[in-house]
């Protein structure tokens, strides 16, 4: 069947893709939409196509929350070959220099890692889609353009060594967003003394979805021609991308007067502080949407889902 727009769907939840490798993000987008023939979609941040891994795709309603997992910590299993630096500082790019790998015990690697946990400071790569003077550094360096580029304060929560070679270190980063992996390896490969690169990265967590399992587009595909039913199950529901809300219960007639978009009166509602998020449900335990709690205890409508 042709995939028109008169034949495409309302779908609603999140699909938590294993991206493979060599597919740009927005490709298996556009792979897993054409499979559900829905009308809306959207992924909530990007994987290189040299990395694989779990890559959030929302339907309809849920890209509502996208701007949420965007925000969300990350956690990575990346392997660094030492001893090679390249120009985009991955497997892919031309080699920039080659240095002898120092023998290195384990001790001494973990001592390494300890540096580069916790708050730290990185200067974005020049292969990267950060903007400077509103064009993608990738296409700068591209054409053999670097600019200045600011450091940045990520947050490394997490970096454990889990393989050592005499040339490669395997390790599991968890880290907040904006961390860009290969720049993390290239520093640990400069304390080392030897330099270092990605040469396999992938992405197995975001959070909130850490204890959810992804699917693949070829068991997308194996699924593609039977129910629509099989397809949809492979969904989550909206509010499982949520669950770092406080949530918040409505009777019949407050959660009417929430989806109107009008103010909802919580004076009953004891300790409930005022100006973070919550997730709102209906009596029925049907998710509603997102609210927040003002000085008055009422909640102002932010985001209704039309569910």
């Amino acid at each position: 069947m042709v995939d028109t727009r008169a034949s495409r769907r309302h779908v609603n939840g999140i699909l938590l893709l294993d991206k493979p490798l060599g597919l740009s993000s927005n490709k298996a987008l556009q792979i897993a939409k054409a499979i559900y023939r829905a009308k809306k979609a959207g992924h909530t941040g990007s994987l290189d196509p040299l990395a694989s891994g779990m890559l959030p795709i929302c339907f309809g309603e849920a890209t509502k929350v996208s701007a949420f997992l965007l925000d969300a910590d990350k956690e990575y299993v990346t392997e660094a070959a030492l001893g090679v630096v390249t120009e985009s500082g991955d497997r892919e790019g031309d080699v920039v220099s080659q240095r002898p790998v120092p023998p290195l015990d384990r001790a001494e690697v973990l001592r390494t890692l300890t540096q580069f946990t916790g708050d730290i400071q990185q200067i974005p790569p020049m292969h990267s889609a950060l903007k400077k003077d509103g064009k993608p550094l990738y296409r700068l360096a591209r054409k053999g353009v670097e600019v200045t580029r600011e450091p940045r304060q990520v947050r490394i929560m997490d970096l454990q060594l889990l393989e050592q070679t005499p040339t490669t270190l395997r390790l599991r980063v968890r880290c907040s967003k904006g961390t860009y992996i290969r720049t993390l390896v290239e520093d640990i490969g400069e304390s080392l003394g030897c330099g270092a690169h990605v040469s396999y990265l992938a992405r197995t967590a975001v959070t909130p979805f850490a204890e959810h399992s992804t699917i693949t587009l070829d068991a997308l595909q194996a699924v593609k021609d039977n129910t629509p039913e099989q397809l949809l199950s492979l969904l989550l529901p909206i509010d499982v991308a949520l669950t770092g809300f406080t949530r918040v219960d409505l009777h019949a007639a407050q959660g009417e007067a929430f989806c109107a978009g009008r103010l909802v009166d919580l004076a009953s509602y004891p300790n409930l502080p005022s100006g973070p998020m919550v997730r709102v449900y209906a009596h029925s335990g049907q998710f509603l949407g997102l609210g927040q709690i003002t000085a008055v205890q009422a909640l102002q409508p932010k985001k209704v889902f039309n569910l």
